[in-house]
C-alpha cells in the first residue's frame, strides 16, 4: 500500500506537536489542510489514526503508520548520503526506547556525538523497553540482555551497575540487626515505578527470598538519590549517580560488595542497520566508557 508523503509528514507533525494547528505551522499550511489530509490517510487505511485532544494523540495504528514513515526517513536519508545526493537541510529524525536510568547516566553523551539526527526518546523501564521494538513504535531501543527482538540486530554493551544505597540514619533505624529478611519485609524501598523489579531482584539474590516490601512509588532517577538521601526509603541506585552522596558520607551501601549489574543492549531494526550505524557507533562508544564489562 503506497501512502501519500504529505499524509504522513501530517501525521508526524501532529504527533510532535500535540495539535492540527502547531502541525499547520510547522507544515505552512491551514489547518484545514491538515485535517482533509489526515482524513485522507485515515481513508485509505480504514482506521482511525488520530485521537482528537489536548493534547492529540495516536491510536496504535497511528503510532505504526508515523514510525513506519519515520523508517522511511531515515532510509531516504542514508539513501542520499551514499549517492552523494547533497546534504540534507533538514535533519532526520529517529524514535528511541531508552531506559530512565540509562538516560540519567551515559546515554546522553552517545546522542551527542551524533550529527544530523534529531532524537524522539521514549522513556520506559529497562524491562520493557524492547516491547517497543516488538510492536514497531520505535526504530532503536536499549533492552535488558541480549535476546534479539525478531528482525532487530542486537549489540551487547555491559552491565549498568546498581548498589543498595540509604542513608546513615535510615540503615542505623531499620536495619540494625542486619539486611534480612524480616528487616527488608519491613524497611520502606523506593520503587521507580510499577514496572521495576530491580529491588525485588536484589532481594532474592542476597535472601534467596521473595519478600514485596512496603515501598514509595519514584519515577525519577535523580529523585531517587535524593529519595534515598533524605531517609525516605532505600532502593538501588546506579553507581555512578549515587557516588558522591556514597563519598561524601550522605549515602552507605546497606550490604557491602553485593552490586547488582543489569546487562544491558543496543538493539536496532535490521533494515535500518545501516542508516543508523554512526548512532549505533556512538552507543556502543559511550557505554563501553560507563557499563561494566560482560563477563
Amino acid at each position: 500500500m503506497l501512502l501519500d508523503p504529505n499524509h504522513l509528514s501530517a501525521l508526524a507533525a501532529i504527533l510532535r506537536h500535540g495539535s492540527f494547528e502547531a502541525a499547520a505551522a510547522e507544515l505552512s499550511v491551514t489547518p484545514s489542510a491538515i485535517s482533509q489530509r489526515i482524513k485522507a490517510l485515515e481513508d485509505r487505511v480504514g482506521v482511525t489514526l488520530i485521537q482528537r485532544g489536548t493534547p492529540c494523540s495516536a491510536t496504535p495504528a497511528g503510532l505504526r503508520i508515523a514510525q513506519h514513515a519515520a523508517d522511511i526517513g531515515l532510509l531516504e536519508a542514508q539513501l542520499s548520503r551514499e549517492l552523494s545526493l547533497g546534504r540534507d537541510t533538514v535533519p532526520t529524525r529517529v524514535k528511541i526506547a531508552v531506559p530512565a536510568d540509562s538516560l540519567a547516566t551515559w546515554f546522553i553523551e552517545a546522542l551527542s556525538q551524533v550529527d544530523d539526527m534529531l532524537f524522539d526518546l521514549v522513556i520506559d523501564d529497562q524491562d520493557h523497553s524492547a516491547d517497543w521494538l516488538k510492536r514497531g513504535e520505535v526504530s532503536a531501543a536499549v533492552t535488558v540482555g541480549g535476546q534479539p527482538v525478531t528482525g532487530c540486530d542486537a549489540f551487547e554493551l555491559g552491565g549498568l551497575r546498581y548498589l543498595p544505597t540509604a542513608s546513615p540514619d535510615f540503615v542505623r533505624r531499620w536495619f540494625r540487626d542486619g539486611v534480612t529478611v524480616k528487616s527488608l519485609q519491613n524497611a520502606p524501598c523506593l520503587t521507580f515505578n510499577q514496572k521495576d523489579n530491580l529491588q525485588k531482584a536484589w532481594i532474592l539474590q542476597q535472601t534467596g527470598s521473595r519478600v514485596t516490601p512496603p515501598s514509595h512509588f519514584l519515577p525519577s532517577s535523580h529523585g531517587f538519590v535524593d529519595a534515598a538521601v533524605a531517609g525516605l526509603g532505600w532502593g538501588m541506585n546506579p553507581e555512578s549517580l549515587a557516588r558522591p552522596a556514597l563519598d561524601d558520607g550522605r549515602l552507605c551501601v546497606i550490604t557491602p560488595n553485593a552490586p547488582l549489574d543489569i546487562a544491558l543492549s543496543w538493539q536496532v531494526g535490521r533494515i535500518l542497520s545501516p542508516a543508523l550505524a554512526p548512532l549505533t557507533s556512538a552507543v556502543r562508544r559511550a557505554a563501553a566508557r560507563a557499563l561494566k564489562p560482560r563477563s
